[in-house]
Formats: structure tokens, C-alpha cells, sequence
């Protein structure tokens, strides 16, 4: 998991400097913020996991 997200990272990192060299700003704003939805989808559930363990672990219904 790791590992997916750092290989985002950079190539989200490349995609923006590519962009923004080329002129185009708004499309590199762009192609970073779906860089961070995409890990963000990826992470959710792990995250909801992580909160569902810590409500059985201290006793929450």
C-alpha cells in the first residue's frame, strides 16, 4: 500500500512539473488534486477499519 502511494506521489509529482513548465497551471492543479482523491479512496477504508477496531477494543456498541 505504501509502496502504490509513493508511486503516485511521483508520478504526480512529474505530471505537475511536466505541466506547469509547459504552461498549463490549472491542468497540473488538477492532476495533483486527483493524485490526492485517489489516495484518498485508497485509504478510507483502511482508516474506517482502523476506528471500527478501536470502538470493539474499548467497548462501543
Amino acid at each position: 500500500m505504501l509502496f502504490r502511494i509513493g508511486a503516485v506521489g511521483i508520478l504526480v509529482s512529474v505530471l505537475t512539473q511536466v505541466l506547469k513548465h509547459s504552461g498549463r497551471d490549472e491542468q497540473a492543479f488538477l492532476a495533483s488534486l486527483a493524485g490526492l482523491v485517489l489516495v484518498l479512496m485508497w485509504i478510507i477504508p483502511y482508516i474506517a477499519d482502523l476506528f471500527g477496531s478501536i470502538e470493539t477494543l474499548f467497548g462501543y456498541p
